[in-house]
């Protein structure tokens, strides 16, 4: 992100603002399903580098922000449920105990 954002500084163009008209369009889009780059590629396309340049900033804060979301659910699931190994060897002993004979 840091390369857009020099891109954009020493060219004299505007970041935008997480709340400018553009950026929220820009996060309109990035919640579209399926995400495919036909939603993107008009864009890519036919706008000036800048626009492109801000696109690319406001799609890498949406996923950092999912990626961040992510991991906050698998730490809460870690704490909860333990590990994969601990899981594992709890559902083998569950069904060792299930069936003795």
């Amino acid at each position: 992100m840091a390369d857009y954002r020099d891109y954009l500084r020493v060219r004299d163009h505007q970041v935008w603002d997480k709340d400018s008209r553009e950026a929220r369009y820009v996060r309109d889009l990035g919640r579209r399903s399926p995400q495919t780059l036909e939603l993107y590629r008009e864009f890519v396309e036919t706008r000036p580098a800048d626009v492109i340049a801000n696109i690319a900033i406001c799609l890498i804060h949406q996923t950092n922000y999912l990626l961040d979301q992510q991991l906050k659910t698998l730490e809460k699931e870690f704490i909860e449920q333990g590990g994969l190994r601990e899981r594992m060897t709890k559902a083998r002993l569950n069904y060792r105990n299930q069936n003795r004979g």
